[in-house]
């Protein structure tokens, strides 16, 4: 009984974890918002220099400094790990500054709408490199998505690209993390230590420039630019948390709060259009991620059987 209580203990705390980090993902664009007149490039720079020197803080209280660095010199001796680690820090730095540019340039909506077809991708990716197999329910769920993707384009003349380069982003680089399996927290500050210097060497230039957003001028922003470290870090340190006591299944529902809370931002608080294109492309990538999560249920799978029956016993009477 104690087993059982501890578990289910375990559980909620998995799950209360789980959506405190999708739903300060979700309320990101506000903070972004904060910063109108920092470039995209500058932000990014910082938030990566921030994310590097809080993970690091949070490496020192709780006293890992040396499994942090026994994991690092057995990555530093591993080339495959190790060329890994500077893809998946190229692949997360796009990733950010898409988001970031987007956020200010007024496109949550986009945003939201990349997150919520980022995990069909990841499937598509699965298939496509590990050789994963597409289920019936899976195959209806990509093409749904990619009708309602092909809606958009068609009516506004335009593909989403900052939709698919969020997307396609997010899912290599999830992928690429599932292939290294370094811990979230070494995996996290060695990915921003990477780009650390690139970053750093940004940030001279544009001081150098005189151009320069980080200053004791302006308080406020110099405070949110230092703050992008926290607002990057906190919600990932609360997913591995999540992630480490939830099944998949239940993880796969919760994602979806994420860019739901993002969509509702950027209509209902910024004032972004959602016209009836919108409508239409969004409610074909629902029922396709609806699908697509209900895919491995007991009655979806049924369904599947019967249906794969019914189509060969067709072709057999066919071919008779």
């Amino acid at each position: 009984m104690q087993i059982k209580t501890s578990q289910q203990n375990e559980r909620l705390r998995g799950i209360i974890l789980a959506v405190g980090a999708y739903c300060l993902w979700g309320i990101l664009p506000i903070y972004w918002k904060q910063l109108p007149n920092v470039s995209a490039y500058e932000i990014l720079a910082h938030r990566v220099v921030w994310s590097f020197f809080f993970m690091f803080a949070v490496i020192l209280t709780t006293r890992s400094l040396r499994q942090f660095l026994d994991e690092t010199k057995q990555i530093c001796r591993n080339r495959k790990k190790l060329g890994g680690l500077f893809i998946v820090s190229t692949l997360i730095s796009i990733n950010w500054w898409v988001y970031i540019w987007a956020v200010n340039a007024s496109r949550i909506v986009e945003t939201s709408l990349g997150y919520y077809i980022n995990p069909l991708v990841s499937v598509l990716l699965g298939i496509i490199v590990l050789k994963e197999k597409l289920s019936l329910w899976q195959t209806v769920s990509f093409m749904l998505a990619a009708v309602g993707v092909l809606t958009m384009t068609i009516n506004f003349g335009a593909i989403p690209w900052v939709s698919l380069w969020l997307a396609f982003t997010f899912a290599f680089y999830g992928m690429c993390k599932k292939i290294l399996a370094i811990g979230a927290v070494t995996a996290t500050t060695l990915e921003t230590l990477i780009v650390s210097p690139f970053a750093v060497a940004y940030l001279l230039y544009v001081y150098g420039q005189g151009g320069a957003a980080f200053s004791l001028a302006m308080p406020t922003t110099a405070a949110l630019l230092m703050g992008a470290g926290a607002v990057t870090a906190i919600p990932l340190l609360l997913f591995a948390g999540g992630a480490n006591r939830l099944p998949l299944s239940l993880l796969g529902f919760i994602q979806y709060l994420s860019p739901t809370i993002s969509l509702t931002v950027g209509v209902l608080l910024y004032h972004e259009p959602f016209t009836s294109t919108h409508l239409v492309s969004f409610s074909l990538i629902w029922l396709a991620l609806g699908i697509f999560s209900l895919a491995r249920t007991k009655l979806f799978i049924k369904a599947e059987e019967r249906i794969i029956g019914l189509f060969k016993g067709r072709q057999e009477k066919l071919s008779s």
